[in-house]
């Protein structure tokens, strides 16, 4: 879910396009090789339509957009339809439908993040398709009024496209709180409800709605009085000034998660009192080989240079399950999430987290970002030890640990006794302990941080952190839910990093809620048997909730 409320007529994701008639075959006196060539020239066109919005794009839309961009351009895909077109003499738009068709297969059957990929094939399908049989390209409607946008599910490629002028908010039928439609709508402050069962039936185009992403709600036809409330909640512009705190003076660190140099200026302009999740992959993303050092230094200062005298938690690369690198990961693992990721990747290959720790070291002399570093996917104190002493080696002597692994928060008192600090990535700590794949849709009601076996882990990493004397905070979505964040200020976490457009929303709720309060509210949660039964309870104790429209 995207918190907030916004009114509007509702506009379908455009339709999806045909399937071409399977019996189409080129006719007797068709050029194959001009129909082959087809295939090429309209694939190339989508991936330079992708290519040139990922240009345009930052952060985490410019790496979706690029993404898809290259599916567009496999040549896998372009052969194995040219195939079809010289050998069988099927339609260029068949011929790409079956081959597409064919890969996505292929994914699906390997199940987790290579599953997910195979929306992204289809899109790409549809894409070149709709080229070839000159209809229009699918994806969102191009409407001059601003619009609820309905659908089924978005491809990454049509959420990455998203523009908060046009699209008020977003109801989809599938999906999860850690999708890529519920993480971007967020990172916009557009009011969204993701996995709502029968959307696409109910919400008719043109008919009015009303959406309450906080409450996961869309009423049709709202009251003019309703309509109204909710614009004026619109119209109100929170800012963050830059010191996070309960309303009796604790002090709670609000820090922000930055994927790229641009995105650290965002943050910055946002007030974000330092970043608290540095994410190096960009990096490495779509290449060969690891960068040279050189290129890591110069990227990391480029993060470090915008929080001058600030905290920046520098995660060190977080490569397999939904970041595949032909350099260091196996492709062909059956599941991936549960293999060779993040720190695991240095069992076999150190020399490339070795590489890094010293670009990151070269980057932190330089500038006078406080830096801190952290390691992925830590699951045993022998991990912790393992990285803290390849920290210190290269001189980085506040090493730290993620905690996504039950076994981590399970053992946290151990593990703290060797490392500086602990950040929870709520994401995957709620994966791995509801056994949920966070991007199977459904899974959603599974893939949410109230879940309270979820906020027992925190509870325990908190009471490890607490025993070691060390802070533990939260680098996860959960940090990014104002009701949330006041439930995890009362487990003990002393930070929160964010999308910078959360800033405000968490910094407000907490700026009205006393530290003995957040605590309070923590033990309910706590006591609760189920996520719903955990979320209504602190929302019904939190009236600055409603008064904020979140």
């Amino acid at each position: 879910m995207s918190p907030g409320r916004a009114a509007g007529p509702v506009a379908q994701l455009a339709g999806a396009i045909p399937a071409p008639d399977a019996a189409e075959r080129l006719p007797a006196e068709a050029d194959v090789e001009a129909a082959a060539a087809q295939v090429a020239e309209h694939a190339t066109k989508v991936a330079d339509t992708l290519n040139a919005s990922a240009a345009a794009a930052h952060g985490e839309a410019a790496e979706i957009l690029a993404t898809t961009a290259q599916m567009a351009a496999d040549p896998t895909l372009v052969t194995a339809a040219q195939a079809k077109v010289r050998d069988e003499r099927k339609t260029p738009a068949l011929a790409v439908w079956e081959a597409a068709n064919g890969v996505a297969d292929q994914l699906s059957a390997l199940g987790g993040y290579m599953a997910e990929r195979a929306r992204d094939v289809r899109d790409v399908r549809d894409r070149i398709v709709a080229g070839l049989q000159g209809l229009p390209m699918p994806g969102i409607p191009q409407l001059e009024e601003p619009f609820v946008l309905v659908a089924l599910d978005l491809a990454p490629a049509d959420t990455a496209l998203l523009d908060p002028a046009r699209v008020r908010a977003i109801v989809t039928a599938e999906g999860g709180p850690t999708s890529h439609t519920a993480i971007l709508a967020r990172s916009l402050g557009i009011p969204a409800v993701v996995g709502a069962a029968g959307a696409v039936e109910t919400l008719e185009d043109g008919r009015l709605v009303l959406v309450d992403g906080a409450a996961g709600t869309a009423v049709l036809d709202p009251s003019p009085e309703e309509v109204a409330a909710a614009e004026a909640l619109a119209a109100q512009v929170r800012t963050f000034d830059g010191h996070g705190r309960t309303s009796d003076g604790h002090h709670v660190q609000l820090l922000a998660n930055v994927g790229e140099p641009a995105g650290a200026a965002k943050a910055a302009e946002a007030g974000a009192e330092g970043v608290g999740l540095f994410r190096t992959e960009f990096c490495f993303l779509d290449r060969a080989e690891e960068p040279s050092i050189a290129e890591q230094v110069k990227e990391y200062r480029k993060v470090l240079s915008a929080f001058p005298g600030k905290k920046v938690v520098v995660r060190t690369l977080d490569a397999g399950a939904d970041k595949p690198m032909p350099f260091l990961t196996d492709t062909a693992e059956p599941n991936p999430a549960l293999g060779v990721r993040g720190l695991r990747t240095s069992w076999r290959n150190p020399r490339i987290l070795d590489h890094q720790l010293i670009a990151i070291a070269e980057a932190a002399s330089a500038e006078s970002a406080e830096v801190w570093v952290m390691a992925p996917m830590v699951a045993t104190v022998e991990d912790a030890e393992d990285f803290v002493a390849a920290c210190a080696k290269h001189g980085l002597e506040t090493a730290g640990v993620m905690v996504e692994v039950p076994s981590a928060a399970l053992m946290s008192g151990p593990i703290l006794a060797r490392a500086a600090f602990a950040s929870i990535g709520t994401n995957d700590l709620t994966q791995y302990t509801m056994a949920a794949d966070r991007l199977l849709g459904s899974l959603a009601s599974l893939s949410d941080s109230f879940q309270p076996a979820v906020l027992r882990m925190i509870d325990a990493t908190c009471r490890g952190g607490d025993q070691q004397g060390r802070p533990v905070g939260v680098c996860g979505e959960a940090a990014a839910d104002p009701a949330m964040a006041v439930v995890l200020v009362g487990l003990g976490v002393s930070s929160l990093s964010m999308s910078p457009r959360s800033l405000p929303d968490v910094a407000a709720v907490l700026a009205a809620t006393s530290l003995e309060r957040c605590r309070e509210l923590a033990q309910l949660a706590l006591g609760a048997d189920s996520a719903e039964h955990a979320r209504a309870l602190v929302r019904g104790q939190l009236p600055v909730l409603d008064e904020l429209g979140l």
